[in-house]
């Protein structure tokens, strides 16, 4: 018999010192994203099935847990990730003509563990909607470094890709969405035999580029083998150049960073419609932050509008974060006496944390740093560093 307080797999509780380092991180971010002129969005954990899958493909589908709402009978799920609600207001209810810039932070579920371990991630993302140029990329790659700077992770990589490259080398081809999704997962884990196997009947152009596209990981030297090795094709030739334009800005612009390009980096194929990235920082074999442009995101919502963005765990973020120091509080004796409790609704009103020790618990060790106590000076309540 299982015990009562034991949590389903791969779900936990955050104890209070990883609480507050998240809570820290979600306050950083969020700002950050102001900085840039983001709008705060808070969509519902819930939503009909329908709307939450639209456009995401069959892979956001198998992560989303689904039940039946008792009021209406329909199928709902439970969100799996933010990006399509964001869509879905950006083209319902803002229906902006412009330029809308929104973020967000919240939970998602999935049924099965993402790559963290966690089943419950809490995503913190951000999305620009209505510009199709590689401003927009590039604004999105800025706020994400500088998010991750601000948080004090060192040592960023930023890996470049373009969706449209698997797309310019299989243009053509009869292939059916099975077979295209084994080929991209192949090549996300290049798994070189298997992408053998898929492409045997395949044109040997088409091979030879599958194969060329698997060792196209490393630094601006890749661009050149692509340009050489891969077919001749406008899709290609268009997306090697805005991978360039973007690697040439965020070269200039963070010089501390390590741009590189893993252009067999498949991960979300069917989500992506161009220019995507991972970000990773020093002691991350996973990927800190994803994003890319999905201009088609928004189209089943009645209004395809161009998209890019990108989204972190901050959890799985927080794990890579330094541990700040206690934070800085004020001990007060607990008492009934006037002066002594206005002197602590002073302290709290301006911002202080004042914890007030109860009696008989003198010396249990809390999370907060006290540095200073409440002391009865002459009369007066006064501080008093420890």
């Amino acid at each position: 018999m299982s015990s009562a307080w034991l949590l389903p797999e791969h779900i936990a509780d955050v104890l209070p010192a990883q609480a507050r380092r998240i809570e820290d991180l979600r306050r950083s971010l969020l700002d950050r994203a102001r900085g840039y002129g983001f709008e705060l969005v808070m969509p519902p954990l819930l939503e009909h099935l329908d709307s939450l899958l639209s456009g995401t493909g069959h892979e956001l589908d198998l992560k989303t847990f689904k039940l039946v709402d008792q009021l209406s009978g329909r199928t709902l799920g439970l969100r799996a990730d933010t990006t399509p609600q964001a869509a879905r207001i950006d083209a319902h209810l803002l229906n902006r003509a412009g330029v809308t810039r929104l973020c967000y932070c919240g939970p998602v579920l999935h049924t099965r563990p993402s790559g963290a371990g966690t089943r419950e991630p809490l995503q913190f993302g951000a999305e620009i909607f209505g510009h199709e140029g590689l401003e927009a990329d590039l604004e999105v790659q800025d706020l994400a470094l500088d998010a991750l700077r601000a948080a004090s992770v060192d040592g960023l990589v930023i890996d470049l890709a373009d969706a449209r490259l698997v797309r310019g080398v299989l243009a053509g081809l009869p292939i059916d969405a099975t077979q295209l999704q084994q080929v991209v997962a192949a090549l996300s884990n290049k798994d070189a035999a298997q992408v053998e196997a898929l492409a045997q009947a395949f044109p040997e152009q088409t091979r030879r580029s599958l194969r060329c596209l698997l060792g196209l990981y490393g630094d601006a030297a890749v661009l050149d083998t692509a340009r050489r090795e891969l077919p001749q094709r406008s899709l290609i030739g268009a997306a090697l150049d805005d991978l360039q334009w973007l690697a040439t800005h965020l070269q200039r612009d963070h010089p501390e960073v390590r741009v590189g390009f893993d252009l067999s980096d498949m991960s979300g194929y069917a989500y992506y419609s161009g220019t995507r990235f991972a970000i990773y920082g020093t002691g991350s074999s996973e990927a800190l932050v994803r994003g890319g442009r999905y201009d088609e995101v928004g189209a089943v919502f009645g209004r395809r509008r161009p998209a890019v963005g990108f989204s972190l765990d901050l959890k799985h973020l927080a794990e890579h974060v330094p541990l700040a120091p206690g934070a800085s509080a004020v001990r007060a004796p607990w008492s009934e006496d006037a002066p002594l409790r206005a002197a602590v609704r002073s302290l709290r009103d301006k911002g202080e944390t004042v914890l007030c020790v109860l009696p008989g618990h003198e010396h249990e060790v809390q999370e907060f740093d006290c540095d200073r106590e409440l002391v009865a000076v002459g009369g007066h309540w006064v501080l008093r560093a420890l």
